[in-house]
């Protein structure tokens, strides 16, 4: 069964296979990874945790693990800022390998429960336009599409969401 877990120095390994499997990019957003993270070795990988969890005052982040093995990621960017109004609140995404079991949709309805225990009861998502299967997963869980907007990255659907009281 998946946990979403916080981003732990002890799935290093776990993390390095779901990274290598996925390859880099911006699809892996859950992750909260910067192009100038070194995440190889064991101190880079310790000093990257650390600073997500520095950053827990505006963003969570979450690991989706199964099994010992790092599957996706999640973020809920919890504070309004520049960054939030054009990538949105949450960021998710799952290694392909992982794909089509319902992870994106189980997670991303998590993360809008914690959303409203945060205070943020509207939330923006956004997703690359020819990225259908994370459309769906948006659209799935409540999301209405408001537009597409041209973004440093490429163009990108931008849905707005209620978060979810907790159950």
């Amino acid at each position: 069964m998946p946990q979403l877990i916080s981003p732990t120095t002890d799935l290093h390994g776990a993390w390095l296979d779901a990274h290598a499997e996925w390859g880099p990019g911006q699809h892996e957003d859950g992750f909260g990874l910067a192009p100038e993270d070194e995440v190889r070795s064991p101190a880079g990988f310790a000093a990257w945790v650390a600073r997500l969890d520095g950053e827990s005052d505006k963003t969570a982040y979450w690991w989706i693990v199964e099994d010992g093995r790092v599957l996706g990621g999640v973020a809920l960017r919890h504070k309004e800022t520049d960054y939030v109004r054009w990538a949105g609140h949450i960021g998710f995404g799952v290694c392909p390998s992982a794909r089509r079991r319902g992870l994106a949709s189980w997670a991303l309805n998590l993360v809008l429960a914690e959303a409203r225990a945060r205070g943020v009861t509207q939330v923006l998502i956004v997703c690359a336009t020819d990225n259908t299967a994370s459309a769906r997963t948006i659209e799935r869980a409540g999301g209405v599409f408001e537009e597409v907007r041209d973004t440093e990255h490429g163009p990108v659907r931008r849905y707005r969401l209620c978060s979810r009281e907790e159950t």
